[in-house]
């Protein structure tokens, strides 16, 4: 007797990306209240809370049990025989939402927990975005913006001395807007490791014959890459409409007024240190990627509150500010992480020291397609916005993600 014949399935298939699952959803004909409904139970989520007490952490793992979900603790909390422990939700959105109106009606401070919790999840619900910028809104989503670069200082690390001059430096900034950039960044105090201060007078006398006529062309934006007050001042003054601000407002008081006052878009970066000294000091993190979450929402939080808008800013996690060369690594690895900040995120990797360590390219100028693929990396995991040397290479390896993208 012959065998019956083998009846062969269609294989199941596996989808990950929360863009995907709605896709699914509809194809499959769900109607658009029911994907809704549905896609929170697609999308699950691990979300550590750091030291927390003991009571605190038992509440949250009850909680998340008594919703289908869970909460890793550490050994000793049970029993309140160790002090504080991380806590880390594992569940869908459904789940963690259910959690938090229970802990709304906790004591301990649990119901500003949830608000935060309900905040982080609101974040990473996929959406179009606008970065404001004066009297400007910049579309972000479609296509990941470039921030070409424009050094008019004589130290910089890669290019330093090329762009000095007027003439030179704007005939520079044009190059850039036409290879690609939808910003032109100028700065004109070095931030390479090791680098000195400048005065006001000398940064402001670098910038201010290529800003007195560039910000006469309203067609560009313009950023300033500064850490000072005045500098910001002047510039917009100019016609810059961004303040580019590596200390994320650290290291000059009166820097915050200046954007609120201006309406000025706003990149808020992570450093560890001093560019002086950043790279010398001995570089440790315990959890790289919460701790630059931490101190970007502390930085937001402080902009807001002196009167900047949520919509100017934009968030820096600092590649190469602080960082050994697997940090910077890591950083673009998992730069998803920060999504739930809710701010546009932005990456500047271009011809950084950890790229010519990777490729043997002891030149930066020679450092091109490695920053390139880091920089493509950036925008698979999150980036809108990329800051770079080389434009026009940029823009073409970003075209085909963005294209892919947009599918």
């Amino acid at each position: 007797m012959k065998n019956p014949k083998a009846q062969f399935l269609p294989r199941p298939l596996f989808f990950s990306t929360e863009q995907e699952a709605r896709q699914r959803l509809t194809l499959l004909g769900v109607e658009q209240q029911g994907v809704e409904k549905m896609f929170s139970k697609t999308s699950h989520h691990n979300i550590v809370i750091r030291k927390q007490e003991c009571r605190i952490a038992n509440i949250l793992k009850q909680e998340m049990l008594s919703v289908g979900g869970d909460a890793a603790v550490a050994r000793g909390v049970v029993d309140c025989s160790i002090n504080h422990s991380d806590v880390i939700l594992m569940g869908t959105k459904k789940q963690i939402l259910l959690v938090c109106k229970k802990l709304r009606l906790q004591p301990f401070g649990l119901p500003q927990l949830a608000q935060e919790l309900e905040m982080m999840l609101a974040n990473l619900e996929p959406r179009g975005s606008q970065w404001r910028i004066r009297d400007r809104e910049i579309p972000l989503g479609s296509k990941t913006l470039i921030m070409g670069i424009l050094n008019l200082t004589p130290d910089s690390f890669s290019d330093g001395g090329t762009f000095q001059g007027a003439d030179i430096g704007i005939a520079r900034a044009w190059a850039l807007a036409e290879a690609g950039a939808d910003i032109i960044d100028i700065g004109a105090e070095s931030s390479r490791p090791g680098a000195l201060p400048v005065s006001v007078e000398e940064e402001w006398g670098r910038l201010n014959p290529v800003l007195t006529k560039l910000g006469k062309q309203t067609e560009l934006s313009i950023s300033i890459d500064t850490t000072k007050a005045e500098i910001a001042r002047r510039a917009l003054d100019c016609g810059a409409r961004i303040v580019n601000d590596i200390s994320a407002m650290r290291f000059d008081a009166g820097m915050a007024k200046v954007v609120a006052d201006n309406q000025a878009g706003l990149v808020l970066m992570h450093m560890k240190g001093h560019p002086r000294l950043m790279q010398e000091v001995e570089i440790h993190y315990d959890d790289i990627m919460g701790e630059i979450g931490e101190f970007l929402w502390e930085r937001v939080s402080f902009a807001i509150g002196e009167g900047v808008a949520k919509s100017s800013i934009v968030i820096d996690p600092g590649i190469g500010f602080g960082k050994r060369w697997q940090d910077n690594l890591m950083i673009l690895k998992k730069l998803r992480e920060l999504n739930h900040l809710g701010l546009p995120l932005l990456v500047g990797a271009s011809r950084k020291a950890f790229i010519g360590w990777l490729t043997a390219q002891e030149d930066p100028q020679k450092r091109i397609l490695g920053s390139v693929a880091a920089h493509c990396l950036a925008v698979l995991n999150g980036a809108r916005i990329i800051r770079a040397h080389d434009v026009l290479e940029t823009r073409e390896a970003l075209a085909v993600i963005d294209a892919a993208a947009q599918l």
